[in-house]
């Protein structure tokens, strides 16, 4: 019976927190990645290769994998 009271998540509910802003962070990467297709199979669309596409969308996406890692090593200080 005292097992049950003594049993803790693995990390502080601060670290879910943060998990979450990181997770935010990679699906704002995604939809950034997202878009640039044309309507017509038989007409190439250039906007595929845009900056936002090609580089600040993976970049995003790479920092928001990071904040993760921080996020599950991060450890509140006590009180």
């Amino acid at each position: 019976m005292n097992d049950q009271k003594n049993k803790k998540f693995a990390l502080e509910p601060v670290n879910y927190k943060l998990l979450l802003v990181g997770i935010c962070i990679i699906i704002f990467g995604f939809i950034l990645m997202s878009g640039g297709g044309s309507e017509d199979p038989n007409v190439f669309d250039e906007s595929i290769f845009s900056f936002r596409r090609i580089t600040l969308a993976p970049v995003v996406v790479l920092f928001g994998f990071l904040f993760e890692i921080y996020a599950i090593m991060y450890k509140p200080k006590n009180k």
